[in-house]
């Protein structure tokens, strides 16, 4: 196998950080100019939350792809240094993309806790096979 095919998967999920970023970016300068919200009262962040209601899932989303996605980033780059990478770390190394874009899809749209938990546990998992 090509072992640069691993990175693919790593820069689908920087894709992914790029998007969820735009949303929460659009989402926040729409809620500032709908409620008329003075920019400098946003410069506390418990004060931003309590005024930026609509941007909440969107901005935690983003907070979320920088904690257990380092881990996957880490583990593709060892993967790809050590020459270790293989059609089954690959496959795993999808698979956890695609439920980190379901898991941020359902975080910045309806937001239920159930289905989201159950997709980013499923991810978790595949992470922790990738890593042993």
């Amino acid at each position: 196998m090509n072992q640069s095919l691993i990175l693919l998967p790593a820069v689908a999920l920087v894709l992914l950080t790029a998007i969820v970023w735009c949303r929460m970016y659009f989402t926040r300068i729409r809620e500032i100019r709908v409620k008329r919200i003075v920019v400098q009262s946003l410069a506390d962040a418990a004060e931003a939350k309590r005024l930026l209601t609509d941007v909440a899932g969107p901005a935690d989303n983003l907070i979320n792809l920088f904690e257990i996605p380092n881990l996957f980033y880490a583990a593709v780059i060892i993967l790809y240094v050590t020459g270790l990478a293989n059609g089954l770390y690959l496959a795993l190394a999808w698979a956890f993309v695609l439920l980190r874009y379901a898991h941020s899809f359902i975080h910045v749209t309806y937001n239920r806790v159930a289905h989201r938990f159950t997709v980013y546990f499923a991810g978790t998992i595949l992470l922790w096979v990738i890593l042993a």
